[in-house]
């Protein structure tokens, strides 16, 4: 007998249990129609698409995980609401791997300056004409071929 194929797409109880209290709660329905895929299975099409490279719209309808488009709009909502973020984060805080004594808080903005008046050309340093060649209407600071 063969080894047993490995189907990494597939998520076990212990990992469910650590994701689906971080989900969001689903939107109300606004319309009537097919009903909602659950989180659970759509994971597991996302994790599916992911490991095996495929395209969405690719992603086979008789493995039960909902569409390629239901999947990635699920994985575009948990990202926003970061859920990744925060089980990743919950993850180290379990097994004390953060090491809070050497996290920073910055809450300090500072603008970008803007570049200032036009220099006297007669003052222009190396720096500031290298620069400038770049954006050249002219060409003649392009390295390209084309023109």
């Amino acid at each position: 007998m063969g080894k047993r194929q490995s189907r990494p797409w597939i998520v076990s109880d212990e990992l469910w249990s650590l994701i689906e209290p971080l989900l969001p709660e689903p939107p109300p329905k606004q319309v009537e129609g097919r009903p909602r895929v659950p989180d659970r299975q759509a994971l597991c099409g996302i994790l599916f698409v992911l490991h095996t490279g495929i395209q969405w719209e690719y992603l086979p309808q008789e493995l039960g995980f909902g569409s390629g488009m239901t999947c990635w709009r699920r994985l575009a909502a948990w990202n926003e609401a970061g859920v990744w973020d925060q089980l990743l984060l919950n993850k180290l805080r379990s097994k004390n791997q953060l090491d809070w004594s050497r996290a920073v808080i910055d809450s300090s903005h500072v603008r970008a300056a803007r570049r200032g008046p036009k220099a006297d050309p007669a003052r222009s340093t190396v720096r500031d004409r290298a620069a400038s060649t770049t954006s050249s209407s002219t060409g003649r600071g392009s390295r390209s071929q084309c023109r």
